[in-house]
């Protein structure tokens, strides 16, 4: 077996300021290898949902539970009312369905519970330029365009997605924004930045909101 992507084994620190202060029963969709574990207390129940194998053997040496197979498979296996802290980091554009997702998670979390993660942004620079410029919408290995993702989302598409969930949006930001050390570059970044918003800087937006 070939040596899978970077994000089944990385800690995803960049996400790590967006972790509440409390929590106690932490569930993880997509948890890879469990890398992100040390970015979270100790002193908390930490379980996995993870659908590979490989990744998931690797994870259930670092948390408390994992379950192996996708979030809508192990659902039922999931208990009721639980969790007080959902991490979704770069798993939600895999989903068949993430507004049926975002139901189903109510049931599992308990009242005020925190949801955070990461979404990737499909207006990022880079891809506007390959479908605008080249006139190209080629899938990928890895990336916003990954072979494996079945939803595209915007800033503005993830806050409405958010808001018709009827979840509380603490934070939602752009993170790994695009730089560039040639001056020319840098030039044709702040242009582009110029006539279609701040937004396209941001490879992905991660956000943190509050489960009613």
């Amino acid at each position: 077996m070939g040596k899978l992507p970077i994000y089944y084994d990385g800690t995803r620190v960049e996400i790590a300021d967006f972790i509440p202060e409390k929590y106690l029963k932490v569930l993880e969709i997509g948890c890879g290898e469990g890398g992100f574990r040390k970015n979270v207390s100790s002193n908390c129940e930490y379980w996995g949902i993870e659908p590979y194998v490989f990744s998931a053997n690797i994870a259930k040496q670092k948390l408390d539970k994992v379950l192996v197979g996708t979030f809508e498979r192990m659902l039922s296996e999931l208990p009721d009312n639980y969790f007080d802290l959902v991490i979704c980091n770069d798993v939600i554009e895999h989903m068949y369905d993430h507004h049926q997702f975002y139901r189903d998670i109510k049931s599992k979390c308990v009242h005020n519970a925190y949801m955070i993660g990461s979404l990737p942004n499909v207006r990022y620079i880079v891809n506007l330029y390959q479908l605008l410029i080249k006139k190209e919408w080629r899938y990928k290995e890895e990336g916003i365009l990954d072979r494996t993702h079945l939803r595209f989302f915007t800033l503005k598409s993830i806050e409405a997605d958010f808001i018709d969930a009827a979840f509380n949006i603490e934070a939602l930001k752009g993170i790994n924004k695009i730089s560039s050390k040639n001056i020319l570059q840098r030039l044709k970044i702040k242009l582009a930045e110029f006539f279609l918003g701040e937004d396209i800087l941001y490879l992905q937006f991660a956000f943190r909101v509050k489960i009613k």
